[in-house]
């Protein structure tokens, strides 16, 4: 229909072209609600949305290009569709049309592991393109770009509830983590994931170096080693080709999970790992949200939400709940396998645990267990607490 047919009032056709998607989207979701006798979430991915489409499931770009522009320009599109309110987005992994060189579809893949909405996707005339068909290293690699967003899932879902009740976004301009650092209004090829995670996309072919600007006056961790950048500058680093650049904020916490599994319904009952990046201040906060992954019973309460704050010396765990509790629970009997802190000195040797009153020694462990190995860090091993608990690890 051309683009400025009238309809009743005046409004020209490309002002609700798109209402006609939304309803389609609106009526799937509704309808497999129904069929299910509204016990399960549905999952319904559009590409055609309107003002409304976020409360029906995922959207994507539509039909992008194997080509590296094609891949920069993917995330200032995302970061616009989530401060408009679609924040379950992506882009096609590799590009829609076109075969993708290795480099290409690895450095795609190390990128849209941090997507909100992470898929390959290719059109049927296209070469296959399974990560295992481009010899043994691009594999590797491919298979660590996963193995990272596996590992981020407590997180990315802690996220995701945060976008359910307050509609912020989980891809973030830098702007919006730092108002006030006119550097990061010009920046669109860095984005925040949440609060704590800042990622820098390799957007040219064969790239030796990238330049990275890290705002703010608070340091940065790499989350690969765990080495410390300052803030408020830009760093020129090598382009490695194991990974992007990924730095978590000073003051934060991440919740983790490290074993690896065959898909995210095997890692239910798996530990978590805490990863607190200590300020200047020696402070840090963070939060960990879980329910059962599939029902509407959180909406009646069935969640746990939990608070972490470092202050003092002292890890704290508290609830995150609001006073509207509901009539149903969720439960769940996973620990806190690792704490990780970064940004402390080397001098602490224990940690005590309350109220259970155990005495651990803190050791130099790994900042992740897979991979190359990095510099030694902080490590609290096994304190056996419940992440459904109130509890105190305190570094003595």
């Amino acid at each position: 229909m051309p683009r400025d047919a009238l309809h009743v009032g005046g409004v020209e056709h490309r002002e609700l072209h798109n209402a006609y998607g939304y309803y389609f989207h609106m009526a799937t979701a509704d309808g497999l609600i129904k069929r299910a006798d509204e016990k399960d979430r549905p999952f319904v991915l559009s590409r055609a949305f309107f003002p409304g489409s976020q409360r029906y499931g995922a959207v994507w770009t539509g039909d992008n290009s194997a080509d590296w522009d094609h891949l920069r320009v993917s995330i200032p599109m995302l970061l616009t569709l989530g401060l408009t309110g679609m924040t379950f987005s992506g882009a096609d992994v590799g590009g829609f049309f076109g075969n993708p060189e290795a480099e290409l579809l690895v450095r795609w893949y190390q990128l849209g592991a941090y997507y909100p909405f992470f898929r390959g996707h290719a059109h049927h005339d296209t070469k296959r393109r399974e990560p295992w068909l481009f010899g043994e290293r691009n594999t590797e690699l491919m298979r660590e770009a996963i193995h990272v967003r596996y590992m981020l899932l407590p997180y990315f879902y802690t996220l995701f509830r945060e976008a359910n009740t307050s509609g912020t976004p989980i891809l973030r301009p830098l702007w919006m983590e730092f108002p006030s650092d006119e550097e990061t209004f010009s920046k669109d090829e860095a984005f925040m994931v949440g609060n704590s995670l800042l990622v820098q996309g390799i957007f040219a072919e064969r790239a030796k170096h990238v330049s990275v600007y890290l705002p703010g006056e608070q340091s940065w961790y790499d989350v690969r080693t765990g080495a410390t950048y300052t803030g408020g500058s830009t760093h020129k680093l090598d382009a490695l080709e194991e990974s992007i650049p990924a730095f978590q904020r000073a003051g934060t916490i991440i919740p983790r999970r490290d074993r690896f599994r065959r898909s995210s319904t095997q890692m239910t009952n798996d530990p978590y790992t805490l990863v607190i990046a200590l300020n200047s201040s020696k402070v840090a906060e963070g939060e960990l949200y879980i329910d059962d992954g599939k029902s509407f019973n959180f909406k009646q309460g069935a969640y746990i939400h939990r608070r972490f704050v470092f202050k003092d010396g002292k890890l704290t765990s508290s609830d995150a709940r609001n006073s509207f509790s509901g009539k149903l629970r969720f439960n769940s009997d996973c620990t806190i396998e690792r704490i990780i802190i970064l940004g402390h000195a080397a001098g602490p040797k224990n940690a005590l645990v309350e109220p259970e009153n155990l005495k651990l020694e803190i050791e130099l462990g790994p900042l992740q267990l897979h991979g190359r190995s990095g510099p030694a860090v902080l490590t609290i091993r096994k304190p056996g607490v419940l992440v459904t608990s109130d509890w105190t690890i305190k570094i003595l």
